[in-house]
């Protein structure tokens, strides 16, 4: 998946923004403020910070060695970086994008999770 693809599919979820808050080469998606996805634009390949389920994370990372790999810089529990300019089936790119995005979702407030539905 190419990185443009990456941030116009992100981007296409509901309530999400974009920014960068730490500095100009890492941006962020959040979804209402919370972070799902970030990614370092320096890093070649391509490579993007997604939430994951702990139990599924382990998996994943046995699974695509070399591909899927701890979160860089993040909590390596709950974050894995995906290379997502390899040869990862598209389609579990895609499913691991919207994993992290339906964590966060889940974990908001009602009132978050209500504002979100009525967008």
């Amino acid at each position: 998946m190419h990185i443009e693809d990456f941030r116009n599919y992100c981007l296409s979820k509901k309530g999400v923004t974009e920014s960068f808050p730490f500095d100009e080469h890492t941006l962020v998606f959040k979804v209402m403020g919370k972070m799902f996805a970030i990614c370092g634009l320096e890093r070649i390949p391509s490579q993007v910070n997604l939430k994951c389920d702990p139990d599924r994370s382990v998996e994943l990372r046995t699974q695509y060695d070399g591909f899927i790999l701890p979160g860089w810089h993040m909590s390596k529990l709950h974050w894995n970086a995906v290379i997502i300019e390899s040869n990862l089936p598209l389609k579990l790119i895609i499913e691991l994008i919207d994993h992290s995005y339906d964590l966060v979702v889940s974990g908001l407030t009602k009132k978050l999770k209500e504002e979100l539905k009525n967008l």
